[in-house]
């Protein structure tokens, strides 16, 4: 990360609702994180993906990036990970309830 990438994102994770936004999203970026690395260690382009997955750059361009208004399928994820020569793993972990949190009478 850029240094002055990285000034903005600690100036900015200084604000109280900017934080929370960024924890509440921490998962999907840790995921997006583990998407992008994929990709870049087979030294794929957005492209070559793209003709693989039989779609469009710009289409693998908007599942990298997280876009808001894109939540991509299971078999999009599928195929992304197949075009890599990775296979897709989904899995419940279970997290540790927060202290306070309702246990809604269990």
């Amino acid at each position: 990360m850029s240094n002055s990438l990285m000034k903005f994102k600690t100036k900015a994770l200084r604000r109280p609702g900017v934080k929370a936004a960024y924890v509440a999203l921490e998962d999907e970026f840790q995921f997006l994180d583990e998407i992008l690395k994929a990709r870049l260690a087979t030294g794929l382009t957005q492209s070559e993906v793209a003709a693989r997955c039989g779609t469009t750059q710009s289409a693998i361009a908007r599942l990298e990036s997280g876009a808001r208004r894109h939540s991509p399928s299971i078999a999009t994820l599928q195929r992304y990970a197949k075009a890599l020569g990775y296979s897709l793993e989904l899995k419940f972990v279970k997290k540790e309830r927060a202290e306070g949190q309702s246990s809604h009478g269990r």
